[in-house]
């Protein structure tokens, strides 16, 4: 048995809570090769449709929305080519009850809008992954969302996805105008050659993360 795997099955038993991933992708087109990337790296996920838009004409979808699949007890998830889905347009990790129903997963995909405010599932270990796109203001955006998890005060590990250029200047920005030791911090999976082995490997590891910096940072 794959040693990853192992120790997913370790953390089942032992009741420790799985592992939030939020990604802010500008399009669903990442997710499924990031859902690939943690089906090889021996971890069973579950990736979470916030923003609608995975399953958004999926005839499987369930009759009861996710709030009344909370109350039941009973997630009705959709099966994945690497992984299992749950259609929950405007959920959060903190939903009360959702905790309870996902014991069985390594990790717990969340597909964020851009201006989410990644809310904590108790007791989880989290991270995040920030796509920095070229085309529009997506810099911009990749920036104010860092700012927002840098004022969260909490530990998150963080990663960008998208060109190394675009994705170094945006890290350079949160040197300036935040704290370096949490730009320093952020991983710039650009430079990988399999980016999305990469985030597998540092994102399933629930060892990452950063401390609270005490600072406060604007632009």
């Amino acid at each position: 048995m794959p040693p990853d795997q192992a120790a997913g099955l370790r953390r089942r038993r032992s009741g420790v809570s799985p592992r939030c991933l939020h990604v802010f992708f500008d399009s669903a087109d990442c997710t499924p090769r990031l859902l690939e990337a943690l089906h090889r790296h021996g971890l069973r996920t579950l990736l979470l449709d916030i923003q609608g838009r995975v399953f958004a004409d999926s005839p499987a979808r369930s009759l009861f929305d996710w709030r009344q699949q909370l109350a039941r007890g009973q997630l009705q998830t959709l099966p994945m080519p690497h992984g299992e889905g749950w259609h929950a347009p405007g959920a959060r990790a903190d939903a009360t009850g959702l905790a309870d129903l996902v014991q069985g997963y390594d990790v717990l995909v969340f597909d964020e809008a851009q201006d989410a405010s990644a809310a904590r599932m108790p007791g989880a270990a989290r991270a995040a992954i920030v796509e920095v796109a070229t085309a529009n203001a997506s810099p911009q955006r990749a920036y104010a969302l860092l700012k927002t998890l840098f004022h969260l005060q909490e530990e998150i590990d963080i990663a960008l996805l998208g060109e190394p250029a675009t994705c170094d200047r945006v890290r350079d920005a949160c040197a300036q105008f935040l704290d370096v030791r949490f730009a320093q911090a952020i991983f710039n999976a650009a430079h990988e050659d399999d980016a999305f082995a990469a985030l597998a490997v540092r994102m399933a590891d629930e060892e990452t993360g950063r401390a609270p910096v005490n600072k406060t940072g604007s632009i």
